[in-house]
């Protein structure tokens, strides 16, 4: 302790052996020198074409790889399998492949009785559509119920509620495919639960040998897979509904049935809405899950459009490549139309807010 003209002033010491430097005498920090480093050269090289094309047109040229990326792996692959759909043969180069139209279109729509696909010439096609829409239908329906049900329960004061809202969330962040062939362990013929009922005294259910039960289990799992990302979407809508309007309502005396149909459907409409479309096209796009856990059987049970496309193009003896590409193009319409929906619903909802 220092006094200078009478008052006190502290002075740190330091450890014998070390010394104290300034922060202007401090040795530079190496990652901030090679970053510096890294910054100047980025610096020289960028200034001249600044110079040259003005501040405001280089915005195109940080974009132009993000671009490159997207033309390359997005917008040339769409034009190649359209390309694809109107030539014929099984050779891959589009140089080596002739030009024949609309076969494929025609091929795949050549039927007696659309209602039988036993009458169609692409009798698999036609089967993969109706599952697709049979596995839409039920899918969809029992996710969003299944859905707003669970946002509901986890929208209460509950015991260890940002537990249960992780539980729900967790088999989102699972890979399609561990999803299958967890469930595939568990549910095939020495599996687990047959295990379980064996030990009961029950006979061996063949879950994956049967077209129904096989059907039933593709939704389960799904539901169960995809249920906690559309609960989350709804628990956000849920929590934006004021608490004024139930605590008015419960003044009043409506009952918990009475607000939930006055208040929170209506209120939650849009974004039920948002959540049916999304739905919708998850369902129709349904392939990674299958694959591992059936493989579209038994037979052609669960073979889903997708499925039906990648084994046109890829996995049967004969690639026809044509064939699968305008099938894709089909699908690519529709879920085309189903994103034109979403868009318009949520921009109605966004108008309404």
């Amino acid at each position: 302790m220092f006094y200078s003209r009478g008052c006190p002033v502290s002075r740190t010491t330091a450890p014998l052996g070390t010394s104290i430097s300034s922060p202007a005498t401090r040795p530079p920090n190496l990652i901030q020198f090679l970053f510096n480093g890294f910054v100047d050269v980025i610096d020289r090289l960028m200034a001249p074409l600044q110079n040259r094309l003005g501040v405001q047109r280089m915005a195109y040229i940080f974009v132009l790889p993000n671009l490159l990326i997207f033309g390359i792996f997005i917008i040339l692959p769409m034009i190649l399998n359209l390309s694809y759909a109107f030539t014929g043969s099984t050779e891959l180069f589009p140089a080596d492949r002739p030009f024949i139209g609309g076969d494929n279109f025609a091929r795949l729509f050549e039927c007696t009785n659309f209602l039988d696909p036993n009458t169609c010439r692409e009798d698999v096609y036609w089967r993969a559509i109706y599952n697709s829409t049979a596995f839409v239908i039920v899918q969809v329906a029992f996710m969003v119920i299944m859905a707003l049900i669970s946002a509901l329960a986890l929208n209460r004061k509950i015991i260890l509620r940002a537990f249960f809202r992780s539980v729900f969330f967790y088999p989102v962040l699972l890979s399609p495919v561990v999803v299958a062939l967890i469930w595939k362990w568990i549910l095939q013929q020495d599996g687990l639960l047959n295990a379980v009922i064996v030990s009961l005294g029950g006979t061996r259910v063949p879950f994956l040998l049967s077209a129904d039960w096989a059907r039933l289990w593709v939704i389960l799992i799904s539901v169960w897979a995809q249920m906690g990302f559309f609960t989350l979407i709804l628990l956000a809508g849920l929590q934006a509904i004021p608490s004024e309007l139930y605590e008015a309502a419960s003044i009043d005396g409506a009952s918990p049935w009475a607000s939930f149909w006055k208040i929170t459907l209506p209120l939650l409409t849009p974004t039920m809405t948002v959540v049916l479309v999304l739905a919708l096209i998850r369902a129709v796009q349904v392939f990674d899950q299958v694959v591992p856990f059936t493989n579209g059987g038994p037979g052609t049970a669960t073979t889903y459009m997708v499925q039906y496309i990648y084994n046109t193009g890829f996995t049967n003896q004969t690639r026809e490549y044509g064939l699968a590409a305008a099938a894709s193009v089909l699908m690519a319409l529709i879920l085309f139309t189903l994103t034109i929906v979403q868009l318009r619903v949520t921009r109605a909802g966004q108008n309404e807010a």
